[in-house]
């Protein structure tokens, strides 16, 4: 069936307005002071959002507007929170309710800062999956007669296939700013796929596919190697064979190797929340004693504590640094631990 064009450009504003307002929710919320606040904040954008969608509206226009709402939440982002990525079978890790017992909002209720999967980064995977198969078999077309193969390709196809697919990559890494710069959702880098093909690769062949493949694999390496996440939990149903033989078996080789690696593997089946919930437990309190021990190493590193950092803030509550919207330059896991070090020159040069 033919998409039409005005339907296919619907539903890509749906998907980028959605992925952005998520993650600006999980960034948010851990911090806010006002318990429910930010899940108020939210209802209001998406009624906003629907309204521009339903009426062909300025959709920019319409994340400005919901930005405001983002804007009024109150936060205390000095609280360390464990920065938890959330990885494992597609669904599972990105669907929020029974399916996946909750297990965003009870990561938080641990003390958690959600670092969710964007569908905008499942799509980036499946253009580099389709990508990386055309260049490797593209010298066989003769022998490619599947329906989706090369056979009868001249060299020219090829190429327009790949730079169809490169410039569907690169629509998806231009056009996410544009959505996610108007809401106040500052600092959000989609993941380099070539990057985590490459650090995966070693340990898990990239050509073995089924559920995100190398990807869980190289999201745990960079997390630990990049300071990106304190932990890592990978969900999956049970009996996902994918997923699992990851993680029971290769993942235990990337926990061995790097040292300092928090990975939490869960399952979720009929009858199983009890021992779901135990396990994300006892991995949450490493993070959180990992979480405050790297605040207290940001202080030091900066040359302050933290009343001090605190009493600036109060001091000068329109300064940038109390938004609920900034994001602090990345250089430790936390989001307290980044706010420190940028804070930490302002009271230094006045002291």
């Amino acid at each position: 069936l033919e998409m039409n064009p005005d339907f296919f450009i619907a539903i890509i504003k749906a998907i980028v307005s959605g992925d952005v307002l998520n993650a600006l929710t999980y960034r948010v919320r851990p911090y806010e002071l006002e318990k429910g606040a930010t899940n108020r904040a939210v209802e209001r954008a998406k009624q906003i959002l629907y309204a521009a969608l339903y009426e062909k509206t300025n959709i920019f226009k319409a994340l400005y507007k919901a930005r405001a709402e983002f804007a009024a939440v109150k936060v205390d982002k000095l609280r360390p929170r464990v920065k938890t990525s959330i990885i494992g079978e597609f669904w599972a890790m990105t669907t929020e309710g029974d399916g996946n017992y909750h297990l965003q909002k009870f990561l938080e209720t641990e003390g958690a800062e959600n670092d969710i999967q964007l569908t905008t980064a499942w799509l980036l995977y499946n253009i580099w999956e389709v990508d990386r198969d055309t260049r490797v078999r593209r010298d066989l077309r003769e022998f490619d007669s599947g329906q989706y193969g090369l056979k009868g390709y001249e060299d020219f196809g090829v190429a327009r296939r790949l730079a169809t697919l490169r410039l569907a990559e690169w629509g998806l890494r231009l056009g996410f700013p544009a959505f996610a710069l108007p809401l106040g959702l500052l600092r959000y880098k989609l993941p380099d796929m070539d990057k985590v093909a490459e650090v995966a690769n070693d340990y898990y062949v990239n050509d073995l596919r089924g559920g995100e493949g190398h990807m869980e694999v190289g999201k745990l390496i960079l997390n630990v190697a990049e300071s990106k996440a304190h932990v890592t939990v990978s969900v999956k149903p049970f009996g996902c064979m994918p997923s699992s033989g990851v993680s029971d078996g290769v993942q235990s080789l990337i926990t061995a190797k790097f040292p300092g690696t928090i990975y939490c593997a869960v399952e979720t089946s009929g009858d199983g929340a009890t021992n779901f919930y135990s396990r994300v437990q006892m991995y949450m309190f490493k993070g959180r004693a990992v979480a405050e021990a790297a605040l207290e190493r940001a202080c030091q590193e900066s040359g302050v504590t933290l009343d001090p950092v605190r009493d600036w803030l109060a001091a000068h509550p329109t300064s940038k640094f109390n938004s609920p919207l900034y994001k602090p330059r990345h250089h430790y896991a936390g989001t307290s631990a980044d706010l420190v070090r940028e804070v930490a020159p302002y009271i230094t040069n006045n002291a």
